[in-house]
């Protein structure tokens, strides 16, 4: 539905702007699998890269707050950028 209005209203690299944070999860598994299945080497020591965050020895809630963080700066860029069009 996000991604139909989105289009409709031509405003595609907003929304993924906005959900950047879901976009660099994902992201971060495309790359983790296509590294591993071409050279048998992993970039991250575990994928999504929240998981990498945590094997590096941060916190779960220290994951989760630097998230939202990221998420609301993404937010406000993306909405940023709607009243500049």
């Amino acid at each position: 539905m996000l991604g139909a209005t989105a289009v409709a209203t031509k405003h595609e690299i907003v929304l993924a702007i906005i959900g950047g944070l879901f976009v660099l999860e994902a992201v971060s598994v495309i790359v983790q699998v296509a590294s591993f299945k071409l050279t048998g080497k992993r970039v991250f020591r575990m994928a999504p890269i929240h998981h990498h965050f945590e094997q590096l020895g941060w916190s779960e809630p220290q994951v989760v707050v630097r998230f939202w963080i990221i998420a609301v700066v993404l937010a406000l860029v993306g909405l940023a950028t709607l009243k500049l069009r």
